[in-house]
């Protein structure tokens, strides 16, 4: 099986280890053949799977390189690409799959996992790619940009924000049940239908295909993906949510990434209940001028739901920056305002010196908004470290322990 070895830091401060140094293993696979080449991230607790449709939409199979079929020719695909130079190389972060999963958390960071990125890129032989990510992977995407700009040719971030308190989905009753739902998953079955609410729209879910709902359709899909590949693993899950939650972009990691020489596609699902589009939004408005946002009517796995628009975007990315195309070309975000712009862009100074109402208005709830979701997010974290500590100070039971 193709693996790549990697470096397995043993606390925080070794993170900036060797790569080479013994320690996590990377499953990863390989599909189509060229020059071009094109380096998928998936996302929290996702497969090198998840990116079926996107394999075909570029290389025009789904079959990997070391298959004994990948010899065979490949035909155009149903998104409209064929195989047309392109290899694409797709991998289980570490904590899922077929990748190691290291028992503590602290061996979990979007840098971490952007190492683990770049290790297997230089595996490969690859001095430069076209980097997509999704969810968690477009964060470790960032990572990878802002510490070897000079190895990408393109950055795409599929349904990405900034990390922390980003991470936490918007406050309804829907997402509190999807939350409830998620904690108390215990089988592929249970898994599967809280996934579907998670990953995608509700009208996409109830659209009929035939005689029966993509949701009957995806339910069976989902839990037999899930039975073979497995639930994630308690340490697997904790370590990429702990990726997520302590994810941050600093200003000089923007501005390495918007002066790297690449474009950047920020594509998102307006529907999207796990990653809020207002803050991908907002990472766009960051990577001015060389971003474009596209905005689509799909949910968390917009990937799978708008297959078609996602990989038109991709292709596009990659055919403009091969063309050279200027950043003032590319982006379709509108230019920043002379005027005076707050952090937030909460409040904006008309030039007569008036302050629009509706914008105070609109500025004050985003802004209630986000104190909700920090204070949320605390109180997650000290119900996390009070339950550790009590697992710590709780004695251990010996009478009746299992053999």
């Amino acid at each position: 099986m193709p693996f790549c070895e990697v470096a397995s830091p043993r606390n925080a401060a070794a993170v900036d280890a060797k790569l080479n140094d013994a320690g996590t293993k990377i499953y990863y696979r390989t599909y189509g053949r060229g020059p071009t080449k094109v380096l998928l991230i998936i996302g929290l607790a996702g497969t090198h799977d998840s990116w079926g449709p996107q394999i075909q939409g570029l290389t025009g199979t789904v079959t990997a390189n070391d298959d004994d079929r990948a010899a065979e020719e490949c035909g155009d695909n149903e998104a409209g690409f064929s195989g047309g130079g392109i290899e694409v190389c797709a991998f289980d972060n570490r904590g899922m799959g077929r990748s190691s999963v290291p028992v503590k958390k602290s061996e979990y960071t979007t840098r971490t996992m952007a190492k683990d990125a770049i290790a297997l890129m230089d595996h490969l032989g690859w001095k430069q790619a076209h980097v997509f990510g999704h969810s968690m992977g477009a964060m470790i995407a960032c990572k990878l940009a802002a510490m070897v700009p000079d190895r990408v040719l393109s950055l795409a971030l599929l349904n990405v924000t900034g990390g922390g308190f980003e991470c936490l989905p918007r406050l309804d009753r829907q997402t509190l049940s999807i939350a409830i739902r998620f904690l108390k998953a215990k089988t592929p079955e249970q898994r599967a239908a809280v996934d579907l609410d998670t990953h995608y729209s509700k009208g996409y879910l109830e659209e009929y295909v035939g005689s029966n709902t993509r949701r009957a359709i995806l339910y069976q899909e989902y839990v037999k993906g899930i039975s073979a590949t497995g639930m994630q693993s308690n340490h697997g899950f904790e370590g990429q949510l702990n990726a997520c939650w302590t994810h941050k972009m600093t200003p000089t990691e923007i501005e390495k990434i918007r002066s790297g020489g690449f474009l950047v596609s920020v594509i998102h699902g307006r529907h999207d209940v796990i990653a809020q589009i207002y803050y991908a939004k907002r990472l766009a408005q960051k990577l001015q001028p060389v971003a474009r946002m596209v905005d689509l009517p799909g949910g968390h796995l917009v990937s799978h739901e708008r297959t078609e628009e996602v990989n038109n975007a991709l292709n596009e990315l990659i055919k403009a920056s091969e063309a050279k195309t200027e950043p003032h070309d590319w982006t379709n975000l509108p230019e920043k305002s002379s005027g005076w712009v707050v952090t937030r862009m909460l409040f904006v100074k008309k030039s007569n010196g008036e302050v629009n109402s509706a914008s105070l208005a609109s500025s004050m709830l985003q802004k209630l908004h986000i104190f909700l979701l920090y204070f949320f997010g605390l109180f997650a974290l000290a119900f996390e470290k009070g339950v550790m500590t009590f697992r710590r100070l709780k004695p251990a039971r010996v009478a009746n322990s299992i053999t």
